[in-house]
């Protein structure tokens, strides 16, 4: 019970209300490995105005006689490659950071997690942390690079949330965090780990970005230049001037021009220009995901190895690593600041 639940006449209806909460969010993911779940999940991810910027009248048709009955079947069978046990390994991990941070910024802070698409949702989350007594909220889109098609759609979704809500917490939005010194402390650091790891020396290191339609970049989404600045401030952290760095964009989609250079094109490039040892980081993603265990780790092996590469390792994201946690840990306290 609180302070304010104490102070209330007996007669008074319960509420509970004077707890502070952090909502964690991420991308999202299908609720299982097979065709129905994923065409439920890329209905709602594809059919966002902000990530595919097409007007209704032109997309929804698309969508809907063609996308949705061709893609789920593919990408199922890509889930179903990285599929584990306790589920999607983005929904898993994120979960983890969650039961982490709890555990790290103690009772005083009830820390949930939710995503942008699929379950748990971000109405289901915040109505719970509303009940809980949460009538203030950190809310932390996991991107450590700000776009439209990710951050922006995660405060447009509270948004819409809080509109159908009587009673309204308050909410902070913890900022991108591609340029914080802890963010790029934490990435050389384990970075630097896993590349000592290795019982091979790459002489290239591959920092793969989520891509964008390149006409983002000219709307004036930041996305593009924050990348490049999370590249350039990891390379310097890391002073190796042995391994050569090299920033590439993935996951392309459909027929618009994208965000260049391909990773795609850049594994068949290095490895057709003589490269045999070469590993990739995803500095863009807080957690692996289909995107780095399906589309990188094999893939994108496959492709360099094809094209006659000898040695390739995909570093996995930060993850629930010991300097990953402790980064979430010192960007959660600063949002905190002041309630708590």
């Amino acid at each position: 019970m609180t302070w304010r639940e104490q102070q209330l006449p007996s007669d008074h209806p319960p509420v509970r209300s004077g707890r502070i909460g952090v909502l964690l969010v991420n991308l999202g993911t299908p609720d299982a490995p097979d065709a129905a779940a994923v065409k439920r999940y890329l209905g709602e991810f594809l059919s966002d105005k902000r990530v595919v910027e097409i007007p209704d009248l032109v997309w929804q048709p698309i969508l809907r006689a063609i996308i949705l009955n061709t893609r789920p079947k593919k990408s199922a069978a890509a889930y179903q490659k990285v599929w584990t046990e306790a589920g999607s390994p983005l929904a898993v991990i994120t979960r983890q950071q969650a039961e982490a941070m709890q555990a790290r910024l103690g009772d005083g802070v009830r820390v949930d997690w939710a995503m942008r698409y699929g379950t748990p949702s971000i109405p289901e989350r915040l109505r719970a942390m509303m009940e809980a007594g949460c009538d203030r909220i950190v809310l932390a889109p996991m991107y450590p690079q700000y776009s439209g098609a990710t951050t922006a759609t995660v405060v447009d979704k509270v948004g819409d949330t809080l509109r159908d809500m009587r009673w309204q917490p308050s909410m902070r939005t913890m900022p991108p965090y591609y340029d914080d010194p802890a963010h790029i402390e934490a990435l050389a650091k384990d970075t630097a780990r896993q590349l000592d790891a290795l019982d091979f020396e790459p002489e290239v290191l591959l920092l793969s970005y989520h891509g964008m339609p390149e006409r983002t970049l000219h709307l004036g989404d930041p996305y593009h230049c924050q990348c490049q600045k999370t590249s350039r401030l990891l390379e310097t952290a890391m002073a190796r001037p042995n391994l050569r760095f090299v920033t590439t964009f993935q996951s392309r989609f459909g027929p618009a021009k994208w965000l260049e250079p391909a990773t795609d094109d850049t594994l068949e490039k290095e490895a057709a220009a003589g490269t045999k040892r070469l590993a990739v980081a995803m500095p863009g993603f807080s957690v692996d995901c289909l995107e780095t265990l399906e589309e990188i780790a094999m893939e994108g092996r496959e492709t360099f190895i094809e094209g006659g590469g000898e040695q390739f390792a995909a570093l996995s994201c930060l993850n629930t690593s010991d300097a990953g946690l402790d980064m979430l840990e010192n960007l959660l306290r600063r949002e905190l600041s002041g309630w708590c």
